[in-house]
């Protein structure tokens, strides 16, 4: 049963991956045997993580790109074939939060949400399954969704609606690239304790509403995401595709 899971000689680059739950992921991935290449804009914060991976034993390396920026993309992506790099696992987490009530909300700001937590996605993952087909062994795309993918909040107008086309765009990639074994699939994490939450974690009444609004009554821990990643980036779900799966506690399911 453990070889389903077994990542062993396989490469995955995981976005926005200096820290926070994109790190997580690629832990995740590394212990499940795969080589991992982390994707940040902060070269210093990264490469302090692709050493500390490397002391854990880990086969790591780093890539520096702007996920929104189409050339700096393919570059990258050739200087990374050039090395022997080539990917067989990509996870889409580079992303950002922008809050403010939409009548107040300036165009250049919803659109760098949209550029950087949706259009980003599509930038990449052509990049990677472009590869991934010529090569002709497959491959395994994970979007990173939300819980705004299915439902809206208020405040956060162009996440939601990233996160929302994050949710068709895997659809998308699954009806496009299924015929070459490259399954494409997303996660939809729900509230996680991490850096970007920070400010909604230390607001009591925000933190009391997440807590009685989820029926496991607390927010979710990083780790809890891994098995999720690891499944998706297995042979384990090698029928599995253009699905989003909500790692949520049930907080969907009451809605």
């Amino acid at each position: 049963m453990s070889g389903l899971f077994d990542l062993s000689g396989k490469t995955a680059l995981v976005t926005g991956s200096a820290r926070g739950l994109g790190l997580s992921y690629a832990q995740g991935l590394a212990k499940a045997g795969a080589t991992v290449i982390l994707n940040d804009i902060r070269a210093g914060l990264m490469d302090e993580s692709v050493q500390n991976l490397r002391a854990q034993g880990f086969q790591a390396h780093g890539v520096v790109f702007d996920v929104t920026d189409e050339r700096a993309v393919e570059q990258s992506f050739v200087q990374l074939n050039e090395q022997g790099l080539h990917i067989d696992i990509l996870i889409n987490n580079a992303g950002i939060q922008f809050r403010q009530p939409m009548v107040d909300l300036a165009l250049e700001n919803w659109q760098r949400v949209i550029d950087t937590n949706l259009t980003s996605a599509f930038i990449v993952s052509r990049a990677a399954a472009k590869r991934m087909i010529a090569r002709g062994q497959g491959g395994k795309i994970i979007n990173i969704g939300s819980l705004t993918s299915q439902a809206a909040r208020p405040t956060v107008a162009p996440y939601t609606a990233a996160k929302g086309g994050i949710k068709m765009l895997t659809c998308a990639m699954a009806a496009e690239w299924a015929e070459f074994n490259i399954q494409t699939n997303a996660i939809g994490p729900g509230y996680i304790l991490t850096d970007m939450n920070t400010a909604l974690i230390d607001n009591k009444e925000f933190d009391t509403w997440v807590k009685n609004s989820n029926p496991s009554k607390r927010w979710g821990k990083p780790e809890e995401l891994i098995g999720t990643a690891v499944y998706l980036s297995s042979s384990a779900s090698d029928y599995v595709n253009g699905q989003i799966i909500y790692v949520d506690g049930g907080w969907l399911a009451v809605l």
